[in-house]
């Protein structure tokens, strides 16, 4: 008969050869320099990481991806799923892009996720050496079409958190056919004059909080494609750059809407536009409907609230010079602050499709210590409380 001492030994021995042997349930590590990257910031990372990435996804434990300090070299990325379980992406370090952006070439990314559920980037900084790229698109001569430092397509559970881009391509951070995403506490910079360096896009995805964030760019500090549901944004700051937008939308026939969004306790300064929906100037079967935008501080911003519907680069493909797109049950509560124009509300609305269910409530806006005028055509809507400008609906 075994003695209970005999039986605690038995136990703990065990217990020690299970960890020992690699038997553990604890969530694995993958330092992505065992896998040869080096944080020079000049030798090539990118299969380091890939090989991490495969270790990492390959395992039936949730685990981790570790980048310790240093700058990674990468090339086109793509870390693609599906994954056995949950992947964190934990980095220290510093992602570094080619000073060549011709090495990126034409696939439009530079770090790519996809296909993997339960996922999560936590901390570090993406540099995406957009200055050449930026000089080549000013120049006018024959350029690649520029690369999102950070992409996820079809990603869902995913949290992102704590990160910082400077200077993308184009976009810092998009969500393509995404679902249940979190992205909290980034910092996304590029220079005012910096062509299309969109912070945050969102497009065909569900259920998408956005918090915490500041978003200084060259282009919408958030923007908002279609077939996009459920966003809630909190807590951002925005400027420069050209404002929070829906759109722009209804560039084809065949489109998909946005409805479900709400922006909340943002602030906005010196940049191009404020909050701001707009569709393209031709037939479309899109639509934007309950949205809300509230609690939201002006600075010096050149349009704090417009909608425009007339959007037609060169005149160009938009017959009847009217829009698709239907606008509805869209409220705009408690925005206070300065315009950077005389006009501080503009609503443009398309003369097949007039805006409809428009709410103004507790709005005061000026332009130089005066009271900024609106604009309105094609609305149908209804206004309370303070209204600076005199409300034209």
């Amino acid at each position: 008969m075994i003695s209970i001492l005999e039986s605690t030994s038995v136990a703990i021995s065990c217990i020690l050869c299970s960890v020992l042997l690699g038997f553990s349930n604890a969530a694995p590590t993958y330092n992505v320099v065992k896998f040869g990257a080096k944080g020079d910031g000049k030798s090539d990372s990118t299969e380091a990481f890939i090989k991490a990435w495969q270790s990492a996804c390959a395992n039936p434990n949730p685990a981790t991806i570790y980048v310790p300090k240093g700058r990674y070299l990468l090339r086109n990325t793509n870390f693609r799923g599906p994954c056995k379980r949950k992947v964190t992406f934990l980095i220290n370090g510093t992602l570094v892009a080619p000073e060549d952006y011709n090495a990126l070439g034409n696939s439009g990314f530079w770090i790519l996720f996809n296909h993997v559920e339960n996922l999560v980037v936590s901390g570090g900084k993406l540099d995406g050496k957009g200055a050449a790229f930026w000089n080549c698109r000013r120049s006018g001569k024959s350029c690649p079409p520029g690369a999102r430092s950070m992409t996820f397509n079809w990603v869902n559970n995913l949290v992102v958190s704590g990160l910082t881009s400077v200077n993308s391509q184009v976009s810092h951070l998009v969500m393509n056919t995404c679902n249940n995403v979190v992205v909290k506490n980034v910092r996304l910079i590029a220079p005012e004059q910096s062509p299309n360096t969109d912070g945050i896009h969102v497009e065909r995805s569900t259920g998408v909080t956005i918090n915490g964030c500041t978003l200084q760019t060259g282009d919408d500090c958030i923007s908002i494609g279609d077939a996009t549901y459920n966003l809630f944004i909190s807590n951002i700051k925005c400027g420069p750059g050209h404002g929070v937008s829906i759109g722009s939308l209804g560039k084809t026939v065949e489109e998909k809407g946005v409805e479900n969004v709400t922006l909340t306790n943002a602030i906005f300064s010196g940049s191009d536009n404020g909050v701001r929906i707009k569709t393209w100037a031709r037939p479309s079967n899109g639509f934007v409907r309950n949205v809300v935008f509230q609690n939201i501080v002006m600075d010096k911003v050149k349009n704090p609230i417009i909608i425009d519907q007339n959007y037609c680069p060169n005149n160009q493909g938009c017959p009847g010079q009217t829009s698709g797109i239907k606008i509805s049950e869209i409220t705009y509560l408690n925005i206070n602050g300065t315009s950077a124009t005389p006009e501080a509300v503009t609503f443009d609305c398309s003369p097949s499709n007039p805006c409809r269910g428009i709410k103004f409530q507790d709005i005061n806006l000026t332009y130089k210590n005066m009271s900024a005028t609106s604009s309105c055509k094609n609305i149908e809507g209804t206004s309370s409380g303070t209204l600076v400008p005199e409300s034209c609906l």
